[in-house]
């Protein structure tokens, strides 16, 4: 430094100036400084101008929030395969079939009120996807209510007693649970809770393998508790207190009395069992309930008191309490059935008798037009509705639990015969798959609920109004077959039968004008069940309206005289024909009659609709006359063919039969 410091003042004493940023030592410097930047630069855009007709290859990345990644989550401890196994589930009952009509929903509000305080929780919207085809029950989730399955087909009460085992273990996964029996004392359900009381082992079995193998489920004293409860003209506890002994839950099953009273009261014993029962469900220290609770109805019939459904529903919509019912299914549109009954003692004569019980309809009230004409009988055997008695499955649907339509002689694919039909069982001819009526599920809702609804649509108003109408007058079948054994009787006799025609004619015009005033709406309903039930009622009165005006006309017109192919015919029948000849104003409502039928056929496949409308389709609209030759001489007398004299005596003793057994009338079922 003191070198520069001496030549630069040697500098300026010899020009006399001082030392500035812009002397020639430092533009040198920034001359050099720009040519080795600019020397830099092009090297690197070298590349980029050598390469720039060869393709880019382009990477881009997408963000990933880390606060959504989550860990798996563990297996759980207990786990249910859904291929059905060989000695368990449906199949064990040999060829049942486990089949949902209704995939469980999950209410967007729910109408299950919590045990806290319901009103501070908001309940969130929530997608589910189509693989969702199997209910779970009620897991008294606080923040989740899960509605239940309307119906599923099985051949045999062991396959729902397998099935509501699952429920149990689902439920004990939670907590400890109690579950609460309760059985029909009626006769026909005698060999039913028979094989109930036999799969009590099955359930306890599963348990107890379940608790060897240490599950967390069952620490702790009694993981299960059981009572049972019968119910018919009255109710009652066949145990003190429930109990985790399997002999004594056994023995009192079989202790039930018999009630031949035909009386149920079955939705006041499930109010009773849940109320009696409550306990609990109140909460503990921790502010949980002290275990869950369910209630299996096992029953034939729709019950007694079903006006009693909301308050049921209420009661254990309060305590989340899910229902499981073993029932039958509800014949379709009808409330009464014949059950086959064969007098369980051998003793006595083992002919099947029929009685009638109540075992429907599927609906809060009837939707169907109830008509029988031209000696069709078809319609008068009940068919599977695809679902159970409406009251007992809304019940189920409501609170979480499952309704299982037990029937031994569940077959989709072909017709049942009274002589098929088991015992104890009720007859329907046919049954649906439950997969295609998952989309023609009823209305469940309270009674003020559907009344709203029927006010909302014409359509819906005309057809339920007409099906009442339809129920309270049936329709009677005509005479068809006349003998002419003179002129004034067989004019008299077409007169008569002309009588029967007139008066039905009111009726049905009754009929098709009441259902007509619902065609207004008729374009805006978006329920399937409503679309095929207006349009099979429609239908099938006005192919019934036409098929009596035209039977009236042709009887007029054989009383003014017929056309005789043979001068011997005596005899004149009205056959069913596809023609309509006695009058072009028929032909107007035969063609919407039968577009009508070919649409619910088409449109509704696979259901009781379309299996009405064929049936309906399969019968020709119009009549046409068909003669021939009935003799008219007198019966021979007894004996005439021996030259008078009586036959022959007989031995008696020899053409004796042995005396039948007694035979007893079957009790009220």
């Amino acid at each position: 430094m003191e070198k520069r410091s001496k030549l630069v003042q040697w500098w300026q004493s010899r020009t006399g100036e001082e030392e500035t940023p812009f002397d020639t030592d430092s533009s040198a410097f920034l001359l050099s400084v720009m040519v080795h930047v600019a020397i830099l630069v092009a090297l690197g855009l070298w590349p980029l101008l050598a390469n720039q007709d060869d393709e880019s290859l382009v990477i881009t990345t997408t963000k990933v929030d880390i606060e959504e990644i989550t860990e798996t989550a563990p297996p759980e401890q207990i786990h249910f395969s859904e291929q059905e196994m060989a000695d368990i589930g449906a199949n064990s009952d040999l060829g049942t079939q486990m089949a949902l009509s209704e995939a469980p929903v999950i209410a967007e509000i729910s109408e299950i009120p919590n045990p806290a305080d319901p009103s501070d929780q908001e309940v969130a919207e929530i997608l589910l996807n189509n693989e969702v085809v199997q209910a779970t029950g009620l897991h008294f989730n606080e923040n989740l209510a899960v509605r239940g399955a309307v119906g599923t087909g099985t051949t045999g009460a062991s396959g729902a007693v397998d099935r509501i085992t699952h429920e149990i273990l689902l439920s004990l996964e939670e907590r400890r649970t109690l579950v609460v029996w309760l059985f029909d004392q009626s006769g026909s359900l005698a060999r039913q809770r028979e094989k109930i009381h036999d799969r009590f082992d099955k359930i306890y079995e599963e348990l107890g393998i379940l608790e060897a193998a240490e599950d967390e489920a069952f620490q702790g004293k009694d993981p299960l508790l059981t009572q049972v409860m019968a119910f018919g003209k009255s109710i009652s506890k066949m145990m003190k207190d429930p109990t985790a002994n399997l002999a004594e839950i056994k023995e009192a099953v079989k202790a039930i009395p018999q009630d031949d009273t035909g009386v149920e009261l079955t939705f006041e014993a499930v109010v009773r069992a849940v109320n009696g029962h409550a306990e609990y469900r109140r909460p503990d220290a921790n502010g949980d309930p002290k275990r869950n609770v369910m209630v299996i109805v096992v029953s034939d019939e729709a019950g007694e008191d079903q006006a009693n459904v909301d308050l049921a529903v209420k009661t254990c919509q309060k305590l989340a309490v899910p229902i499981y019912v073993i029932g039958v299914p509800a014949p379709f549109g009808r409330q009464e059935t014949l059950v086959k009954w064969v007098d369980p003692d051998p003793m006595y004569d083992q002919t099947p008798q029929w009685g009638r019980v109540n075992q429907g309809p599927e609906s809060v009230m009837a939707e169907r037009v109830k008509l029988r004409f031209i000696g069709s009988r078809d319609e008068e055997v009940p068919v599977d509705s695809g679902f159970g008695p409406w009251a007992l499955t809304r019940l189920c649907y409501e609170t979480g639990g499952i309704y299982f339509a037990v029937h031994p002689n569940r077959n989709v694919n072909k017709s049942v015969s009274r002589r098929e039909v088991t015992a104890y069982s009720s007859h329907l001819q046919q049954f649906f798959d439950p997969t295609v009526m998952r989309d023609y599920r009823p209305d469940y809702v309270n009674y003020r609920e559907y009344e709203r609804r029927l006010k909302e649509s014409k359509m819906r108003t005309a057809l339920v109004q007409a099906a009442q109408m339809s129920w309270s007058t049936p329709m009677r079948d005509p005479q068809t077959r006349f003998v002419k054994r003179d002129e004034a009787g067989f004019s008299n006799e077409l007169s008569e039968s002309q009588k029967q025609a007139a008066q039905l004619e009111p009726q049905l015009e009754n009929l098709s004008q009441l259902l007509l005033l619902g065609a207004a709406d008729r374009d805006k309903e978006k329920s399937l069940r409503w679309k095929a039930g207006y349009d099979l009622a429609l239908g099938r009165v006005l192919a019934t309206k036409v098929r009596t005006e035209t039977y009236n006309a042709m009887l007029a017109l054989a009383k003014r005289g017929l056309k005789l192919d043979d001068p011997k015919s005596n005899t004149f029948t009205l056959v069913p024909a596809d023609s309509v000849t006695v009058g072009s104003q028929y032909k107007k409502n035969a063609d919407k009659a039968k577009e009508l039928l070919e649409g619910v056929m088409r449109d509704h496949e696979g259901t009781p609709w379309a299996y009405l409308a064929e049936k309906e389709l399969s019968v020709p609209i119009g009549w046409e006359w068909k003669e021939s030759y009935t003799d008219l001489s007198p019966p021979p007398r007894p004996g005439a063919g021996n030259g008078g004299n009586p036959p022959p005596a007989q031995n008696d003793a020899a053409n004796m039969l042995k005396k039948p057994p007694p035979k007893r009338r079957p009790p009220k079922l």
